[in-house]
């Protein structure tokens, strides 16, 4: 027997809760019985939600939650969905000492808070932190929320806060170990490479080459090459093999007494220009690269340097 079509639940918790309304009310008997003593109450158990209004104030986002970026016009358009059509989907929630926990739905929540509305229907659920940590990770990995840095730093919680192994943390969100441990890779980059590839200005796949060159300079340098000519990945290869380095290429270590002078250098010349500055050297050539903010800092910089626009 085919399925009815979902609920759209901005419209009330009646509209929720359609077997409860439906059900008629049986008729008052002639003579009152004497009352019986309540029975306890049913308590809520994982697994097994119960559907409530609840005031949006009273709710907190979930400390495991491994999305960190939220898309102001992606917040602005389900602002308007949630305006024209309703809330089509429920939050899951936990009680959390006197308040609720996010498990899935901070965006929504967001979003109702945009609208001014008083309360929110969700699913009020008992829950351990390591499954609302588990939930809320699923729940971002099947919508395809998150980038490849926040993915990589939910795995990594979950091995770190809740003692997994890599095997057991796959498991848990339905995904396989390499899966995994390819995506904690990432974490090997320096923040600023892993700042490329949450914004999506590097690719996983930019990330997995830099991964095999050595040193942290060499793999600095590289990713602002790739982002300034805009490199593919196939490029980017081509050009470690053509210069020798990386993991694949016979590359030319260079002296301990050379490489710290050359890091000296840059200090010197980030703290004189107030630029962050690289050098790129060898025994026959080299390269300098200087950053800069703009027109005006570029100005600045020039200024430093004894040069004028």
């Amino acid at each position: 027997m085919a399925k009815p079509p979902p609920s759209r639940l901005g419209r009330g918790l009646g509209a929720l809760i359609t077997s409860a309304a439906a059900a008629p009310k049986p008729a008052a008997p002639a003579v009152q019985p004497v009352a019986a003593p309540a029975p306890a109450p049913t308590p809520v158990v994982e697994g097994l939600p119960g559907y409530r209004e609840i005031p949006v104030h009273h709710v907190e986002p979930n400390p495991y939650q491994p999305r960190k970026e939220f898309s102001d016009d992606a917040l602005a358009e389900l602002v308007e969905s949630i305006r024209a059509e309703g809330l089509l989907q429920p939050n899951d929630e936990r009680a959390a000492r006197d308040k609720f926990q996010h498990i899935a739905g901070e965006r929504r929540w967001r979003a109702f808070q945009k609208l001014g509305v008083k309360s929110i229907p969700a699913r009020v659920m008992t829950s351990s932190d390591a499954s609302a940590a588990t939930l809320a990770m699923i729940e971002n990995l099947q919508r395809a929320d998150l980038n490849p840095i926040e993915e990589a730093h939910g795995y990594a919680s979950l091995i770190r806060d809740f003692d997994l192994t890599q095997d057991a943390a796959a498991q848990r969100v339905g995904k396989g170990r390499a899966t995994v441990a390819n995506s904690l890779r990432l974490l090997g980059l320096e923040a600023e490479l892993q700042g490329y590839v949450g914004k999506g200005m590097l690719s996983v796949g930019h990330a997995k080459v830099l991964l095999g060159v050595e040193g942290s300079a060499e793999r600095a340098v590289l990713a602002r090459r790739t982002l300034e000519q805009g490199l593919s990945v196939r490029a980017l290869e081509e050009l470690l093999r053509h210069h020798g380095g990386g993991k694949t290429g016979k590359k030319r270590r260079m002296p301990g007494a050379t490489a710290t002078a050359l890091v000296d250098i840059e200090k010197k010349l980030t703290s004189h220009l107030g630029a962050r500055s690289s050098l790129k050297h060898s025994d026959k050539n080299g390269r300098i690269i200087i950053e800069y903010a703009g027109n005006d800092d570029l100005a600045r910089v020039l200024g430093k340097m004894g040069l004028s626009l």
